[in-house]
């Protein structure tokens, strides 16, 4: 024996039947927080904002590479000093 039931009807009409919670406010205010944190997200990818943060890192690894080869060229000057 088979039986087949077509029942039409919406989302909020079928949770409402099952008595599933309306999950509609929670998925409005999570996707606000999503679009901030998105817009947020965007506004660090700003070329200016991007040299302004990465720009003391990079100076600061310039500094350990200079440092670096002071260092060797120092040592290839002294062969005692090791």
């Amino acid at each position: 024996m088979k039986i087949e039931l077509d029942i039409e009807c919406t989302p909020e009409e079928a949770r409402s039947f099952l008595g599933l919670p309306d999950v509609k406010p929670l998925q409005e205010r999570m996707l606000r927080e999503i679009e901030q944190r998105l817009l947020q997200g965007l506004q660090a990818m700003d070329p200016a904002e991007m040299a302004k943060t990465w720009m003391p890192a990079t100076i600061q690894g310039l500094d350990q590479v200079q440092r670096f080869w002071s260092q060797v060229a120092a040592g290839a000057l002294d062969p005692g000093k090791k």
